[in-house]
C-alpha cells in the first residue's frame, strides 16, 4: 500500500513595508518572492524621542500599518535616523540643506541608528532589532562637499551621504556587525527574523 505523501505547506507571503528603493534592492539579494506596500506612517518625532527609539518606533509603525491590510503576510518594516550627538538628522531634500548636514558631520562620529520590525498578525508574531552604524566622516572642504553634493545629489538620503556610491570617499571608517545595515536594512537581522516567522529563506 502506497505512503501517504504529507500535505505540502504553504508559505505565507512577505511583504516589504517600505517606499525605499534601496530597501527594495537589498531585500531582493535574498532571492525570495515578496511584495511591496507603501505604509502610512507620521514620521514626525515625539518630543524629547532620541533617533534610537524613533527608528525603533517608526520600523514597528510600519510594519503595523502594512500588516492591517495583509493579516496572513510576513510584514517588514524598517527605518533608519541619523544621530549626531542624539540629535536626528534626516533626509535633506535640498542642495543647501545637504550642505548645511555635512558640513556639521565633517570630521565627527555619526551612528546610523537602522531598525527594522517584523509582523504578522494572524500569528501574532512580532520582532524588532536595531542595527547601529558607526560612521566616522573625514574633516571635508566646503569644495569637497559641494563637488560630493553635485556628483550625487543624495537629497533622500538620511546624512546626506550613499555610502554605496560615490559617497564612501566622504568617510574614514565604518563600524557594523550587519554590513548591509548603512543602506537601510540589516539584512542579518532580517533574515534571523523572518526565520522565526516561518519565512524559509534557503
Amino acid at each position: 500500500m502506497p505512503h501517504a505523501q504529507a500535505p505540502k505547506q504553504t508559505q505565507r507571503a512577505l511583504v516589504l513595508g517600505s517606499s525605499s528603493p534601496y530597501r527594495r534592492e537589498l531585500l531582493s539579494r535574498l532571492k525570495l518572492s515578496y511584495d511591496v506596500a507603501v505604509p502610512d506612517v507620521d514620521e514626525t518625532p515625539h518630543p524629547q524621542e532620541n533617533p534610537r527609539d524613533l527608528a525603533l518606533r517608526l520600523a514597528l509603525a510600519k510594519a503595523h500599518a502594512v500588516a492591517r491590510n495583509h493579516p496572513t503576510a510576513v510584514v517588514i518594516g524598517s527605518d533608519q535616523v541619523a544621530d549626531l550627538d542624539g540629535e536626528p538628522i534626516g533626509k535633506p531634500g535640498t542642495h543647501d540643506r545637504a550642505v548645511a548636514q555635512l558640513r556639521r558631520m565633517r570630521g565627527r562620529t555619526v551612528v546610523f541608528q537602522t531598525a527594522v520590525a517584523v509582523v504578522c498578525h494572524e500569528t501574532g508574531f512580532e520582532q524588532v532589532d536595531l542595527a547601529p552604524v558607526h560612521v566616522k566622516f573625514l574633516d571635508l572642504t566646503d569644495d569637497e562637499i559641494e563637488s560630493y553634493l553635485l556628483a550625487e545629489q543624495p537629497y533622500d538620503c538620511a546624512g546626506s551621504a550613499r555610502s554605496e556610491g560615490l559617497g564612501i570617499a566622504l568617510l574614514a571608517a565604518i563600524e557594523s556587525d550587519d554590513p548591509s545595515a548603512l543602506v537601510g536594512l540589516p539584512l542579518i537581522r532580517t533574515c534571523r527574523m523572518i526565520r522565526a516567522a516561518g519565512i524559509r529563506v534557503l
